[in-house]
This record gives C-alpha cells, sequence and structure tokens, in this order.
C-alpha cells in the first residue's frame, strides 16, 4: 500500500536534523507508558481514520511518558471534517526542527531508549544545539509488519542553542 508520508524516512543507524512542516494531528491518549498499552493506542487512532474516511498516513508519532500517540493527516483530507470525540483529538502542529536516529527492530522500551540517548549523546557533542523539548518515537510500519523488518525513529525537538547565539552577538558598550 502507499501511504502519503509526512517526510522521509532517517536511514538506519544515522543521525540527522529534520525541519519538519506544520501538520494537522488526531492524538489519542493514555495515562499509562506507551509501552504498557498493547497497541490500544493505534486501534483507537485507526478506529477513528476508519470512520471519517481519512487515508492513513505514515510515520505515526508516540510519547513515552504518559503515551501518547498521533496519526497525521494528509493533503488529500485535510478539507474533510475531523471532530474531537472522547478518544480522539484534533491538533495543529507547528514546525519543528528535530534530530533524528534512524532504526531497524522491535517496537520496544529497550530500542528507544537505547537511541534517545544516542541523541543525547550527539547534544553533548553538538554545542551549537540545544533539547527543546522530549525525545519521541517514530513508527513507519503498522503492527502486523515482523519485528525484525521494522523501522522507526526516535526524535528529540532542538533548537539552536541560547549560548552559542549569545556568544555571537556583539557586546554591548556601557
Amino acid at each position: 500500500m502507499g501511504y502519503e508520508a509526512m517526510h522521509e524516512k532517517t536511514p538506519v543507524g544515522e543521525i540527522k536534523v529534520l525541519e519538519l512542516p506544520k501538520r494537522i494531528a488526531l492524538e489519542a491518549k493514555s495515562p499509562q507508558g506507551y509501552f504498557s498499552e498493547n497497541n490500544g493506542l493505534f486501534r483507537t487512532l485507526f478506529g477513528y481514520i476508519s470512520k471519517h474516511d481519512l487515508s492513513m498516513t505514515t510515520p505515526v508519532e508516540a510519547e513515552i511518558e504518559p503515551g501518547k500517540m498521533r496519526f497525521f493527516v494528509g493533503e488529500k483530507d485535510a478539507a474533510k471534517k475531523r471532530p474531537n470525540t472522547g478518544n480522539v483529538v484534533v491538533i495543529n502542529l507547528d514546525p519543528i526542527t528535530v534530530v533524528a536516529i534512524g532504526i531497524r527492530g522491535s517496537y520496544n522500551s529497550e530500542n528507544f531508549q537505547k537511541n534517545e540517548k544516542l541523541l543525547l549523546e550527539w547534544i553533548d557533542e553538538n554545542p551549537d544545539y540545544e533539547t527543546s523539548g522530549t525525545a519521541y518515537a517514530v513508527y513507519w510500519d503498522g503492527p502486523f509488519i515482523p519485528w525484525l523488518l521494522k523501522r522507526s525513529e526516535v526524535h528529540l525537538p532542538i533548537r539552536y542553542s541560547q549560548k552559542e547565539s549569545e556568544k555571537n552577538q556583539p557586546s554591548k558598550k556601557q
């Protein structure tokens, strides 16, 4: 199946800075952590897009604590009605800069934490950037794809370092 992609996949093992565009998200939440949900958030969102005749886009995003999952509304469905429900909220997300790492393998806590750590190490080695949010998971494949074929990413919101910006400012004369 050809799904509309919201951005390009980050190659496995590579770390890249990405500029994500403005986008419309359908979000489901859980008071539990994402990995304890057993695909419940996915099923909630899939039911929503099926009921409202919206196309599936890739990837989907997942915040870990507390659990949240977001599907995105593609361009061809942007004009369709998307009501908020008790389980799904429609939100507009502004453009964001992230540092991303591409992953192959299971969608689990260990893979997420290992790759989040690699991104935090990258931040330490790149003083032009600082974090501006919490890391989240990005999943390219559905729950029925075998684990060894699954592609995912970890994204960490970043911005140019305030410290670096201050260094480049002209000094104020008194």
